[in-house]
């Protein structure tokens, strides 16, 4: 019995043991869940205030944002038209550059489409020339042509003959009619071509000996010719000149063909290109006008001696004009001599009619008349 009791007392004791560990941790409980109630209070005041903060943040914010929308908007805007602008008055610019580009592309057309025109007249015209310098008739009219108009620019109509007949029945491209002496010269167109060209276009040391022969002949026949037929006494100049009417042969005579030239001065025949022949031609006209000058010398010495004539009257007139100028002068000094006596005459009657005092006027006796007359 003893032993249940005491197990009873045992179980009692552990019971109530049990019953106050649950009591305190019920209290600890309730004390813990009271402060988290007051934790949780607080928290929750502490929310409802940042939820609070929070709202007047966002409409603070949203108030911000409506108002930077509206001048971002207004910004934009503003800006949008500027580039609006500016892009407008840029397309205007660029529109009116590529209006004046394109005028201006046209008109370079315009001048290029003149210019091939003129291209292909002028290749026309190359090859006209070329049929004309393959002829050796034509040929020989080029030559003559060119010389005609050289000679009509350089010297008066009275000073040439062209196609002239000589007393030998030959006929001269161009007679310079000159005083004697040296007398009238007689220049003659030659043009040869074929050889020089035979000479242009060789390679070989056989072909170019061949067109150095061919040219020599070519020239030296022409330099015979003119002497013998255009040389003649009493008639014409002794010397003659040949009209080379291309500047390339020309210079290839001077450069490479010098026993031409030799033989040239030999027969008193004048070798010229255009641009030597437009020298002679002015040398000419220089001698026709001191022929002239030389001419005219007895009519200007006749007429300078009547104008020392009319010099000599001039100066006699002048010396007569001196003199009437010199008498006129002391004239003039008489008269204003006379004209201030006659001043001095007229203050001197003025004071005597205004008088002075007459003590003054009875006291001096008054002029005899023979004393005041004018002595001249």
């Amino acid at each position: 019995m003893e032993i249940a009791l005491i197990a009873v007392i045992a179980f009692l004791v552990v019971v109530t043991l049990v019953l106050f560990f649950k009591m305190s941790k019920a209290e600890k409980l309730a004390e813990t869940a009271s402060t988290n109630s007051e934790n949780l209070t607080r928290l929750t005041e502490s929310l409802i205030n940042q939820q609070a903060q929070l709202e007047g943040q966002l409409k603070q914010i949203s108030t911000d944002s409506a108002q930077s929308r509206q001048e971002i908007n207004q910004t934009l805007s503003e800006r949008l038209d500027t580039v609006s602008k500016r892009l407008g008055d840029s397309l205007s610019q660029s529109a009116e550059k590529t209006g004046q580009s394109l005028t201006e592309l046209q008109a370079r057309l315009a001048v290029i489409d003149k210019a091939q025109t003129n291209l292909t007249e002028l290749s026309n015209q190359v090859v006209g020339l070329q049929d004309i310098l393959a002829n050796k008739q034509a040929r020989g009219a080029f030559g003559e042509i060119q010389l005609n108009d050289l000679v009509k620019s350089a010297l008066p109509p009275s000073a040439y003959d062209f196609q002239v007949t000589l007393s030998n029945g030959r006929r001269a491209d161009c007679l310079i009619k000159l005083p004697n002496p040296p007398g009238s010269i007689v220049v003659d167109a030659k043009f040869p071509l074929e050889s020089y060209h035979m000479l242009r276009q060789a390679e070989t040391d056989g072909d170019k000996l061949q067109a150095n022969r061919a040219f020599t002949g070519a020239m030296q026949k022409h330099i015979v010719d003119i002497s013998e037929k255009y040389i003649l006494d009493g008639e014409t100049a002794e010397s003659a000149l040949l009209f080379l009417p291309s500047e390339a042969v020309y210079a290839e005579l001077h450069a490479n063909f010098p026993a031409i030239l030799e033989r040239s001065y030999k027969a008193r025949v004048w070798i010229v290109s255009p641009t030597t022949l437009m020298a002679t031609l002015n040398t000419v006209r220089a001698v026709l006008k001191d022929s002239q000058m030389r001419a005219q010398a007895s009519v200007i010495q006749k007429e300078v001696g009547v104008l020392l004539k009319d010099v000599e009257r001039l100066d006699a007139r002048v010396d007569n004009l001196g003199k009437h100028f010199l008498q006129a002068s002391k004239d003039i000094e008489l008269i204003e001599t006379s004209s201030r006596k006659i001043s001095s005459r007229a203050e001197k009657i003025e004071e005597l009619q205004l008088g002075e005092e007459d003590n003054d006027l009875l006291a001096a006796p008054p002029e005899q008349p023979h004393q005041i007359e004018e002595q001249d």
